[in-house]
């Protein structure tokens, strides 16, 4: 039973259930108090509800000194009589950076990282039938023994993700192993003929004698059970984390297939004691196989598949990093309508909420920890110190096993842009690789790198970051590039980690001229022209085993000044806001969708243009499209085989001019227009 975004009066009455019921997960998001470290008087501070970061306003507005250091976060909540005997945790989704948390004044408990899950137990330090004190004081400054140490994008503070207050029977699954369920459902192997899957399962006994107790784990599709398996064991007194295992087989299995049938099953497992249960936890359970050939690209259960992916930051305009679920949800519907069929969450662990969306809908997700280099900024993302890599292990055993039972998440990652000016990270990465694999034997690793040298020959899989046609160069250049990587080491599994091009959707020119990357104008065709172009490249290559545009949404990264404003990476196809899709967006959906008629008139935002003779182009997966200016036909023209319909020479009347396209037949008839006026012609 899960309660979320009660009333007051059954609120009340979930915290007054019996102390023999199971497990129950109370939100703790409405009405804390907030001040920030350096603020000592009693008065200071606001009421605030999670999530919330402190960081919404000075580093979306580009200050560059925008605020690193503590913040406190207080509140009260009760704790019936009646859970008495029972065991109480606080589970936080993520904080930012580093979150000490007391409970009555007593230190409960820490956790360093900004974007995984933790939990504490706070059995012996609540009030039973009382208020009770709780504060959390959580810290994004700069340290050195943390990752990440540096990144091109906004380092946010706060309880930026839902707190639950959670009690359990003394004897349960863990809530204490790095941060997860307690549940991993390992898939050890998967056909279409049978499926075998080893669920590993942490318990912890609080009782001061030995327990008795019997493990079920059940598969359901609908409702009908599909798969069982039971176990019983002996818990001995005070046991935290024993890992225990239970086997299920399947046949015939119905697999988790991606876009085409992103098909789930139900695994439930549940904890017995003294003839009752006692604890039960559910999770969704996809069954797939992965697999990625150096010649031939990626592969899911046996399909070959091109991965069509975006690059993804969990922040947006006006709120920082403190989504809400629907935030969540309209960025996985945005990937869905553009027609997207991988994501790489970028540059560190999201929210549990977004791998939920991607094992629904079907999305290949990369998922990564936050070990960032420096890019083309200073200072360096590895410090070669004991603390530093203890650290980073911890994170990326967080990440695995948290995440691990998503069906989406296809690969691990191990790192981003790391330079090779200091410290040596090489024996690091080798040694996270390792760690990778011993943790989940089931999913290749894999990274981004935009260097040569050893660190691109460490993980199973290898990408590089290329903005050949913005920073310089030319598309042609990366395609080029690939050729000769994929002959020098045929060996290598290459993919594109990022590509991207700036643009404002308030710069607008009717000539395609090459803007300076680091200047002020960043007009919206030539990002356009610029992901024609890279797509041309990357298409024509099936050895890549996938590529992930840089970024889908526009981000914030206070160090930049650029573009239509500081502070924001401009490079998405969609606005910050997520208002507003630009061209290039309509590009790949009428290149990635087929299911879905698609027909979009570029350049709708020139409204002022000075060239009397203009080119037209339009994106359709329609085939053929006829241009229209001011009702006058202008011909029909077939798309090419980037499914670009373009009308040349011609020529527009003084003043206003209505530019229309019309395709498609009956039922898949299209029609799109906008205006545009023609003054001061040359």
């Amino acid at each position: 039973m899960r309660l979320r975004f009660l009333p007051a009066l059954l609120l009340g009455a979930a915290l007054a259930l019996p102390a023999a019921a199971q497990r129950h997960d109370v939100l703790l998001n409405d009405n804390w108090h907030f001040r920030f470290g350096h603020d000592v008087e009693r008065t200071a501070g606001r009421r605030v509800d999670l999530p919330h970061t402190w960081n919404a306003d000075d580093a979306l507005a580009g200050r560059k000194d925008y605020k690193r250091g503590m913040g406190n976060y207080g509140k009260k909540f009760h704790v019936p009589a009646a859970w008495q005997g029972r065991r109480l945790f606080l589970r936080f989704e993520g904080a930012g950076n580093v979150a000490d948390v007391f409970v009555n004044g007593r230190h409960a408990g820490r956790h360093r990282g900004g974007y995984g899950a933790f939990a504490v137990e706070i059995t012996d330090k609540v009030h039973y039938g009382a208020e009770n004190d709780l504060l959390v004081r959580v810290n994004n400054a700069e340290d050195l023994t943390l990752m990440p140490l540096v990144g091109d994008f906004n380092f946010y503070g706060g309880l930026y993700r839902d707190v639950h207050l959670v009690t359990t029977d003394a004897t349960c699954i863990s809530l204490l192993d790095h941060g997860s369920c307690g549940l991993r459902l390992v898939q050890d192997s998967v056909s279409r003929g049978r499926a075998d899957v080893r669920a590993i399962v942490r318990l912890d006994n609080g009782l001061d004698e030995a327990a008795d107790v019997t493990l079920r784990l059940c598969v359901t599709d609908g409702g009908r059970e599909v798969a069982r398996s039971e176990r019983s064991l002996r818990l001995a007194p005070d046991t935290d984390g024993r890992a225990d295992t239970l086997a299920v087989g399947i046949d015939r299995p119905h697999l988790w297939d991606g876009r085409r049938d992103p098909f789930l099953y139900r695994a439930e497992l549940t904890l017995w004691r003294g003839g009752r249960c006692v604890d039960s936890i559910c999770r969704p359970l996809g069954l797939r196989s992965v697999s990625v050939d150096p010649q031939k690209g990626f592969f899911l259960n046996g399909r070959h598949v091109q991965l069509r992916g975006v690059c993804r930051h969990q922040d947006r305009s006006e709120v920082g990093n403190a989504l809400r679920p629907e935030h969540h949800a309209e960025d996985a519907a945005i990937m869905v309508e553009m027609g997207a069929n991988a994501v790489r969450l970028a540059h560190y662990p999201q929210a549990e909420r977004f791998y939920d969306l991607a094992d629904s809908l079907g999305l290949v997700v990369w998922a990564e920890i936050p070990f960032v280099g420096p890019g083309g900024y200073s200072d360096e993302g590895f410090a070669d110190m004991p603390e530093f890599r203890a650290e980073g292990r911890r994170q990326l055993t967080e990440l695995i096993r948290q995440h691990g039972n998503h069906p989406s998440i296809c690969m691990w990652g191990l790192f981003n842009e790391l330079s090779m000016r200091g410290d040596d990270p090489v024996p690091y990465i080798r040694e996270l690789n390792e760690l990778a694999h011993s943790e989940d034997p089931t999913r290749p690793t894999t990274a981004a790198s935009n260097t040569d040298g050893a660190l691109n020959f460490v993980t199973d899989l290898m990408a590089w970051n290329r903005y050949d046609g913005w920073y310089g160069g030319t598309p042609a250049q990366l395609g080029r590039w690939l050729d000769r990587m994929h002959a020098a080491h045929p060996q290598l599994c290459i993919g594109i980690s990022e590509y991207g091009a700036g643009a404002s959707i308030y710069h607008q020119q009717d000539t395609l001229a090459r803007p300076v990357a680091a200047g002020w104008w960043h007009p919206e065709n030539w990002q356009t022209q610029y992901h024609i172009d890279n797509w041309r490249e990357l298409s024509a290559r099936p050895f890549v085993w996938g590529s992930f545009v840089w970024n889908l949404f526009d981000f914030g990264a206070a160090h930049r000044r650029e573009g239509d404003r500081p502070g924001i990476n401009d490079k998405g196809l969609v606005t910050f806001d997520r208002r507003v899709r630009k061209d290039a967006f309509y590009f790949y959906k009428a290149n990635w969708r087929d299911d879905e008629p698609v027909l979009y008139l570029t350049e709708r935002r020139c409204t002022r243009r000075t060239r009397p003779v203009q080119t037209f182009r339009a994106f359709t997966n329609l085939g053929e499209a006829e241009l229209f200016v001011n009702g006058s036909s202008r011909g029909r023209v077939r798309a090419d085989s980037l499914r670009t319909a373009t009308w040349r020479d011609v020529r527009l009347a003084p003043g206003r001019n209505v530019v229309s396209v019309v395709a498609g037949r009956g039922r898949n008839l299209r029609t799109d227009s906008y205006e545009c006026y023609l003054e001061n012609a040359r």
